[in-house]
């Protein structure tokens, strides 16, 4: 299967389902899920730690705190749907993000962009815009997400 990452929102049944089903157009259906945003297998979970901290940096703010501290086990047997690990995502992170003003989006995507080159070495030249369309599509889909009663994050190696 590979490395698979979603972001998904909306009541927890159907997106459970969803993921259960492995039914990529139910993920993209926005009259069953409020929010949908996937990764594929272009980046690493820590990476939305580091988009955190470029949040924090450029807001001055507490929040968010970092992602893998604002996952929370489905209390289910053992987290995973077949091959996908899922989890809830705090809802306090998911309003920090929906918070971000259209404003700081050019800045919060470059401090991103800095953190991922301390992390990783240099990125390639034309991985950078790819970088700042995921901040604003994070930003995106924490807005359409933030009223929904579950925001699930699904992955799988």
């Amino acid at each position: 299967m590979g490395l698979l990452m979603d972001l998904l929102a909306g009541d927890p049944r159907e997106v459970l389902l969803a993921v259960a089903l492995e039914d990529g157009g139910g993920l993209r259906d926005t009259e069953r899920l409020g929010a949908h945003l996937s990764f594929g297998g272009s980046m690493d979970p820590t990476w939305l730690d580091l988009f955190s901290q470029a949040v924090r940096a450029v807001t001055g703010l507490a929040e968010p705190s970092d992602f893998l501290d604002a996952r929370l086990e489905m209390g289910n047997r053992d987290g995973a749907i077949g091959e996908r690990t899922v989890e809830r995502i705090d809802g306090a992170w998911i309003t920090a993000i929906a918070r971000v003003d259209d404003r700081d989006l050019d800045a919060i995507a470059g401090r991103w962009i800095d953190l991922l080159v301390d992390e990783l070495g240099d990125l390639p030249r034309e991985e950078k815009p790819w970088i700042r369309q995921l901040a604003g599509e994070l930003v995106d889909f924490a807005r359409r997400a933030d009223a929904e009663p579950a925001v699930i994050f699904a992955w799988s190696l």
